[in-house]
């Protein structure tokens, strides 16, 4: 409780701040579809939310060396909401894709912050307990934030303005606390190259995460309405995902640290194909049988971002962890800039059923390169510990390196 109590401003601002920008992305592809957008037009708002959220990882670091931690804060959050409310007032798709490369900037900017503070409060005693708090209360949020949709109307003025509020209200824990500012830190150096150096098989896995999460969570909403599902429907659908997420953690954790890596990105990618096999084929039986589908398929793909930044970890020293997360978050924006766009391209010709397809292709490659990685080195001697990384910011590198250190358990 007096950890709680101690973070209890940056847990209040995450929650405000994945409560307003957890919901957009579901949100505006019902929009999109209410206002006749083609399924093109709303796969690049989800594609532009993942390019803006890069700028932001990047550019974060720098602004606050100019301006402060509160300050860049307010101005990230301020962004965020000014996309969020521009929406109704000009309402075409390439203005909205506009607007969300700004939703996507305060994210990014906002969470680089957070993770910034938060850093900077923890001792070596509190970071693994703080960093268990921090992650539960985020994915919980984001969880909650799928379900705001059951409440928002499409296409309304008072849905863009309802959740632009909780996005101005996530300033307020952080910049009022009476905690003095921490020393600014050091902006990570982006070397995409170093993941490849490191890990060619983990860097595919997490382009490869990238292109599942991310068109899932953008386009997921056009694919529930294809395949009849209300808005309503839609809500449990995509929370779902994230709770099977969430509750694969712990047995996908333990399978990591107790057997090779690179069977186990195997493995979920095998599962993930017969989710996506499932999740397209059993539409037809019921709303609670889709529901328990996608619950499956996020157990099995949510975690395949963390076992892949571990095995790509066992091969790094201390001093290069925090670059080779930042590597790793890049070619995961990579998969996720592009997925969306791609995904409602084969929606518009292909069917729903085409969304699964996609990401089922993306898997069998990755099983493919996976077998082959295996004939080219062996298992490293070393290893750290499977933690659950959240892409979040290039500065989340500094609060999971040290926990990444630990001996596994």
């Amino acid at each position: 409780m007096t950890l709680l109590l101690s973070f209890g401003s940056l847990f209040l601002s995450v929650i405000l701040l994945q409560l307003s920008t957890g919901s957009v992305g579901p949100l505006d592809a019902l929009s999109g579809l209410a206002l006749s957008f083609s399924k093109a037009e709303i796969g690049l708002l989800g594609s532009a939310h993942f390019f803006g959220f890069f700028i932001g990882c990047w550019w974060a670091p720098r602004l606050m060396g100019s301006v402060g931690h509160s300050r860049a804060f307010a101005a990230f959050t301020a962004t965020g909401a000014i996309a969020l409310l521009a929406h109704m007032l000009l309402v075409d798709p390439m203005a909205w894709a506009v607007m969300r490369i700004g939703s996507g900037l305060c994210v990014a900017g906002a969470y680089t912050v957070i993770e910034a503070w938060l850093q900077a409060r923890v001792t070596n005693e509190t970071r693994g307990r703080a960093m268990g708090l921090y992650r539960v209360t985020d994915i919980c949020a984001s969880l909650v934030s799928q379900m705001l949709i059951s409440v928002l109307t499409p296409a309304a003025y008072e849905s863009y303005m309802l959740i632009a509020l909780l996005c101005c209200a996530a300033i307020l824990p952080l910049t009022l606390t009476r905690e003095s500012q921490p020393e600014m830190p050091g902006a990570p150096r982006l070397q995409p190259g170093l993941s490849i150096a490191m890990s060619p098989l983990a860097t595919a896995a997490v382009v490869v995460s990238g292109l599942t999460s991310g068109s899932f969570r953008m386009v997921g909403p056009v694919y529930g309405l294809e395949v009849g599902l209300t808005a309503d429907q839609i809500a449990w659908f995509l929370a779902a995902y994230v709770a099977g997420g969430a509750i694969s953690q712990y047995p996908v954790g333990w399978v990591a640290d107790k057997n090779d890596r690179r069977h186990v990105l195997v493995g979920l990618s095998i599962a993930a194909i017969v989710a996506c096999a499932l999740s397209a084929s059993l539409t037809g039986l019921g709303f609670g049988v889709i529901i328990l589908t996608v619950a499956f398929f996020g157990f099995m793909t949510f975690p395949l971002y963390s076992v892949a930044a571990a095995h790509a970890h066992d091969f790094a020293n201390s001093e290069q962890r925090v670059e080779l997360s930042a590597a790793l978050m890049f070619w995961y924006a990579v998969g996720a800039i592009a997925s969306p766009l791609l995904a409602s391209l084969l929606i518009e010709r292909f069917g729903p059923s085409a969304l699964f397809l996609m990401i089922s292709t993306g898997h069998a490659a990755l099983i493919v390169f996976g077998l082959l990685r295996m004939r080219a080195r062996p298992v490293p001697g070393a290893r750290t510990p499977y933690v659950y990384a959240p892409r979040t910011s290039f500065l989340i590198g500094k609060l999971l390196g040290r926990l990444r250190d630990e001996e596994p358990k």
